[in-house]
């Protein structure tokens, strides 16, 4: 028994040596923030979209491109009917320009296309925020859940030392003859029950700092923490119609939906842009030279003769204009008109059944809610009565006025009290940021 009190020991020493770095929930979520991989993702794309959302890539202005051509040929003539028997020529050119193209009217496309790009810049500001809430409710219940785990490892350790001072006190009756055998092994079996309730407790709270470095996004996930954060009992209370008003104006999934809407409608106004003519200007400048040399022989020579090389330059401007409107395409572009305004059909229905199930969860968070408040009163009654009845036995105990059997009762059920009292305001923190995250609450 000795050993397994050094043992014990040892184990709550190291608890406490390796839990040195302090942490606060607004620290936690701060690190969670700069740490999650979803937002940066999330901040990528957006810059990706930020990128994207300029004039030019819309199609607003022309495009200019450097032209460089080269000309060469080779001509072999041989006709001894003729007064010019052979002429062998052979020319070369190379010809440098610039051109422009410019579609300056499609059916106001360029102008949609734009308005398109601010809207998917929008949206990607909108999946940032939803990865922030996202994150920021994932290190809320991470650090609250390793609280309740700290906060009942503390019980169980209270219980511990109590049961420990029993079978000390016990031993000691046993020395005056006041004690039996029976009642040391009875204190001694709370005492191992309870060791071993300490260890699984230590176990239990040690995944939940895990999960918490893993919400934080810190790689080393056995990084100890002494959370500095309580869990109190500091509720407000909600209105559900309250509530409503402000989850129609800022939850974020629903704000992302109304942007998804105002994209099938720019979607149909670009396919309706087709039904418009387009006008093209396309202008240029080239500068062609050319050089010619070779050699020819006429019936009235003998041999033939150079011809000397001749140099040409041709300086060549233009600018035209080009208008297409097509006349007949099967009904191709009628019907992707038809599956755009569908599109927008969808997009408007799926934001009805995102409003209606909002709703309804927004309706049962609070209802919960309300029974969990109801929950923490009771059971924050029930674990100070619990409390006082384990103060009030120990001095009956150490009196002779109750058994071990009765005092192990009392203290099983105040780790019952104070593992259902903190349970239940696990589950009222984790609802009320659940409420608030509905609402757009989260994320300012």
């Amino acid at each position: 028994m000795k050993a397994f009190h050094l043992l014990l020991a040892l184990f709550l020493l190291n608890a406490n040596i390796f839990a040195q770095q302090e942490l606060s929930l607004s620290q936690a979520i701060e690190t969670g923030l700069q740490n999650n991989y979803q937002i940066q993702i999330s901040e990528a794309r957006a810059d990706i979209t930020a990128n994207s959302n300029d004039w030019g890539v819309a199609g607003r202005y022309p495009t200019i491109n450097l032209t460089l051509n080269s000309n060469n040929s080779y001509r072999d003539l041989s006709n001894p009917g003729s007064v010019l028997r052979t002429s062998n020529t052979i020319n070369t050119g190379l010809a440098p320009g610039v051109e422009a193209n410019w579609t300056i009217f499609n059916g106001y496309r360029v102008r949609y296309t734009k308005e398109q790009l601010e809207v998917q810049e929008q949206l990607s500001g909108g999946d940032i925020r939803i990865a922030v809430e996202n994150t920021i409710q994932g290190v809320i219940q991470a650090y609250y859940n390793a609280l309740v785990q700290q906060e009942q490892l503390d019980v169980v350790q209270e219980v511990l030392e109590l049961s420990r001072d029993r079978v000390e006190y016990q031993e000691l009756r046993k020395e005056f003859g006041q004690a039996s055998t029976f009642d040391i092994l009875q204190t001694q079996d709370a005492y191992l029950n309870d060791s071993t309730s300490y260890i699984l407790q230590g176990n239990t709270f040690q995944t939940a700092i895990r999960n918490l470095n893993l919400s934080m996004g810190v790689d080393d996930l056995n990084t100890p923490y002494r959370l500095t954060d309580t869990l109190t009992y500091d509720v407000a209370d909600y209105q559900l119609e309250n509530l409503q008003e402000r989850m129609q104006a800022s939850n974020n999934q629903l704000q992302n939906q109304f942007v998804n809407r105002d994209l099938a409608a720019l979607n149909t106004r670009i396919q309706e842009s087709t039904l418009y003519p387009t006008v093209q200007v396309r202008s240029g400048l080239t500068y062609d030279v050319a050089l010619s040399t070779g050699e020819q022989q006429f019936s009235f020579e003998m041999e033939p003769r150079k011809l000397p090389k001749v140099g040409a330059k041709t300086f060549t401007g233009f600018i035209n204009f080009a208008a297409t409107y097509p006349i007949f395409d099967a009904g191709v572009r009628r019907k992707r008109i038809e599956n755009a305004k569908t599109e927008e059909l969808i997009a408007q229905h799926s934001i009805s059944d995102l409003k209606r199930s909002l709703n309804n969860q927004l309706a049962n968070t609070l209802a919960t809610y309300n029974t969990q408040k109801r929950l923490v009163e009771v059971t924050t009654a029930l674990a100070a009565n619990a409390r006082r009845n384990l103060e009030i036995a120990e001095e009956r105990f150490r009196g002779g006025l109750i058994n071990s059997f009765d005092y192990r009762t009392i203290q099983v059920s105040y780790i019952n009290a104070s593992q259902q009292r903190l349970t239940a305001l696990f589950n009222l923190k984790n609802t009320e940021t659940e409420l608030i995250r509905l609402i757009g609450g989260l994320v300012r």
